[in-house]
């Protein structure tokens, strides 16, 4: 985080500390108590997580999500607006897994005045996929659907720890939420069985979707790292263009959160060795549409993707890719 940063939101939180927050952690009790007659004020960090908690917690939550369409949650720096919703909630959902690692320094900052909870904290070890750095895994956990279903879990758990009188109403849309994503998965499933076997490689701007292949039989390569912070150089094109190249891959894809000027230099390079690689569409990685649209809920955004890489990768032979081949 640069240093004009860390002083916006060191002066931010010293601001707010002096005032509301101060108050708020004196009287936690007290809030509290005034839950069961009011809606709760949730602030969540990534439009999935935000989709998740709205679905288990319905009408009894306000839920106010800090990154929206096309919010790239590795690079996502706090404004003094979020920090103030932070520390006027009562509760705050992320991710976990180091997904939004800047976002650690407001919440201790802001300190023991609002409860945060990890979604990923449900999963086990054997459920996490390593990183780019050993010390710190893949957080990409959400396209894996059966692997997301699992973490309702935790926010059926916090929200009725913090509202027992409606645990009842949070188990019930919990359970709808499930069986709803229990039907996404066996989609995604289907549809990646239709794509032949030799075709399911996915390339993408950053290795976002080892979730994704591990679930449903993809191999997946991505041009830059896991995190975004890694920037993806000369040879990195140049080694990925001679794959697809070698490979006859039909298509590479876009991401809505990502600039696609590297991918499509990708595109560029294998054209250079002869090979016509097609941008075979945009997916949604780090972040999810707009709200209002399919694709800015979960389960839209989900069906987007897999629907656009079967459409770029099922073609009939010949329908991609050799056109320019010498």
């Amino acid at each position: 985080m640069r240093p004009g940063t860390l002083t916006v939101l060191g002066c931010a939180i010293a601001l707010f500390l002096m005032g509301g927050c101060i108050r708020r952690v004196d009287h936690a009790e007290e809030r509290q108590a005034t839950i069961g007659d009011r809606q709760i004020r949730a602030v969540c960090t990534t439009g999935m997580v935000a989709d998740m908690v709205g679905a288990v917690g319905g009408e009894r939550l306000s839920v106010k999500g800090l990154m929206g369409a096309g919010v790239d949650p590795h690079s996502y720096k706090a404004r003094e607006s979020d920090v103030l919703a932070i520390a006027d909630a009562d509760i705050v959902f992320t991710s976990g897994l180091h997904l939004e690692a800047k976002l650690g320094d407001v919440l201790e900052r802001i300190g023991g005045g609002v409860h945060s909870v990890q979604l990923a904290s449900v999963l086990d070890e054997d459920d996490i996929q390593e990183g780019d750095d050993p010390h710190y895994p893949d957080p990409h956990i959400w396209f894996d659907v059966g692997l997301w279903s699992k973490c309702i879990a935790t926010v059926e758990e916090a929200l009725i720890e913090l509202d027992p009188a409606h645990s009842g109403a949070y188990r019930q849309r919990g359970a709808a939420y499930r069986a709803q994503l229990t039907e996404l998965h066996n989609y995604v499933t289907r549809q990646a069985a239709r794509i032949p076997p030799d075709q399911r490689v996915l390339v993408t701007a950053h290795d976002a979707f080892g979730y994704f292949g591990h679930a449903y039989g993809f191999e997946v390569v991505g041009l830059q790292g896991i995190s975004t912070a890694s920037e993806a150089g000369a040879g990195d094109v140049s080694r990925l263009a001679q794959m697809i190249a070698d490979r006859r891959i039909r298509a590479v894809f876009i991401e809505s959160s990502v600039p696609e000027r590297n991918v499509r230099a990708v595109q560029e390079a294998v054209r250079a060795r002869g090979w016509n690689v097609e941008l075979g569409g945009e997916l949604f990685s780090d972040a999810m549409g707009v709200p209002g649209t399919a694709e800015g809920t979960y389960t839209g955004m989900v069906r987007h993707n897999i629907d656009t890489i079967f459409s770029a990768l099922a073609g009939e032979p010949g329908a991609h890719g050799n056109a320019h081949e010498n």
